[in-house]
C-alpha cells in the first residue's frame, strides 16, 4: 500500500547564474512519516527547502502540499497551510529571552507587534508549555545568544510549533550539536510525529538518519538519485557511489 503524499514537487528547478542548484527535482515525501533528504554538500538541500516554502522562487517546476498547489505562494501562505521550518543557521532574537524568542513566533508582523499581540496570558502559557516540552522551561529568562548551539536549534522548534505546523521542515537540526542533545531532539521528532506531524529532515548525520527516519530521497547535483527505507537506501550502489561509499 502507497503511503499518501504529502509535500511533492514536479521538475523542480533553480539556477543561480551557471550553477544549476536544482535540476528536475520530481519528490514525494510520505504523510505522517519522518522523511530526510540526504547528499553530499551542494546538492541542492537547501535550496530544495527554500524552495518548496517561498524563501526563493524556482525558476520552473511545481509544488504541491496534500494536494494543493503552493508553488508561487509567499511564505507566510505557505506557513499558514500547515509547513514549518527550522534553519541550518538558528533564526533566534539573540538579545531577547528564551520565551520571547517563541512567543514573537507565534504572529506575523515585526518584532514589536508580534510581541505585543503575544503577549495574552493563553498564548504565554503555551509558550511556556513548548519550551518544557524542549527541556528549556527552566531558561525561559534567559538571553537566547547565551544558549548553547543545541539550545537554540530546540529554542527555534518550540518557536516553529507556536503556529501548529502539520509538517516540520528541519534544516540540519544535529549540525554542531552535542550527542546528549542529538538524542534529546530525536526523541522529540519520534514523539511529535507519534502525535501526528509529518517531518522532513536535511541531515548529514547518518547515524541519525538511519535510525530515525522511514523515508530517505538521496540529492546528488540537484537531481534525486534515490528514494526507500533505510535498508534500500544503504545498499543501494549510485548512493554508495555518490555519499555514503
Amino acid at each position: 500500500m502507497t503511503a499518501p503524499r504529502n509535500l511533492e514537487t514536479v521538475e523542480l528547478t533553480k539556477r543561480f547564474g551557471g550553477v544549476t542548484a536544482l535540476d528536475g527535482a520530481s519528490i514525494a515525501f510520505h504523510d505522517g512519516k519522518i522523511n530526510a533528504i540526504i547528499g553530499p554538500n551542494g546538492s541542492g538541500k537547501t535550496t530544495y527547502f527554500n524552495c518548496v516554502t517561498g524563501m526563493i522562487r524556482a525558476d520552473s517546476g511545481q509544488t504541491t502540499y496534500r494536494g494543493h498547489d503552493i508553488t508561487r505562494r509567499p511564505p507566510h501562505a505557505i506557513a499558514a497551510a500547515g509547513i514549518g521550518r527550522t534553519f541550518q543557521l538558528c533564526r533566534v532574537f539573540p538579545r531577547m529571552s528564551a520565551l520571547d524568542n517563541v512567543l514573537v513566533a507565534a504572529r506575523p508582523g515585526g518584532v514589536a507587534t508580534r510581541l505585543r499581540g503575544a503577549r495574552g496570558r493563553a498564548e504565554v502559557a503555551r509558550a511556556r508549555e513548548w519550551l518544557a516540552h524542549m527541556g528549556m522551561d527552566h531558561l525561559e529568562g534567559v538571553e537566547a545568544g547565551n544558549l548553547s548551539w543545541g539550545q537554540q536549534k530546540l529554542l527555534e522548534l518550540a518557536g516553529v510549533l507556536m503556529s501548529e505546523p502539520e509538517t516540520i521542515l528541519l534544516d540540519e537540526p544535529a549540525g554542531g550539536v552535542n550527542p546528549a542533545l542529538i538524542d534529546r531532539i530525536a526523541a522529540l521528532v519520534r514523539e511529535l510525529n507519534a502525535a501526528g506531524k509529518t517531518f522532513i529532515i536535511v541531515e548529514h548525520n547518518m547515524d541519525l538518519v538511519m535510525n530515525l527516519c522511514e523515508h530517505i530521497v538521496v540529492l546528488d547535483r540537484g537531481r534525486p538519485i534515490a528514494a526507500g527505507p533505510p535498508s534500500v537506501i544503504r545498499s543501494d550502489e549510485r548512493v554508495l557511489g555518490a555519499y555514503l561509499g
